[in-house]
């Protein structure tokens, strides 16, 4: 048997998740680097957007939407809530249930970080035609729903 047979370097496959994996990574790194001079990173980013976009949502379904576990989300919050960038209430239904709502600082600093993450996204992308852009996100919400489970 021909062990470099077997190897996954010559598969179109591989080489072109191994480049979907690059350019993720690349853009990960780059948004981080910008969002820096706001002293907010990513995955804080990521939870100024959820909660502009679904106030009152329990720390639950953030760390649900996010994809991490809510150990993860219960490590975020204190940061952003200590910046008063979000506010944690009870639940008046459900007394075990904290809500999350931003506060106008946090919706503040949200649009500044927006403009810095749809600038970079506008570099990254500005190589592709619209039907390209389409593609792109039809195939990476295949791959979503192949894996999400896993």
């Amino acid at each position: 048997m021909n062990i470099k047979q077997d190897l996954p370097w010559d598969n179109p496959r591989f080489r072109n998740w191994v480049a979907v994996a690059r350019a993720c990574h690349v853009v990960e790194r780059s948004l981080a680097v910008k969002l820096a001079p706001l002293d907010l990173k990513p995955a804080q980013l990521d939870v100024l957007m959820n909660l502009y976009r679904h106030p009152g949502m329990s720390q639950h379904d953030l760390a649900r939407k996010l994809l991490v576990g809510r150990s993860n989300i219960t490590m975020l919050l204190p940061q952003l809530e200590t910046r008063a960038l979000l506010r944690r209430e009870g639940d008046e239904k459900d007394k075990r249930v904290l809500r999350l709502t931003l506060t106008n600082e946090g919706e503040a600093l949200l649009m500044q970080a927006l403009k810095i993450h749809m600038t970079l996204i506008e570099k990254a992308m500005s190589q592709s035609t619209p039907e390209q852009c389409d593609l792109i996100g039809e195939q990476m919400r295949k791959i979503y729903e192949v894996l999400k489970d896993a």
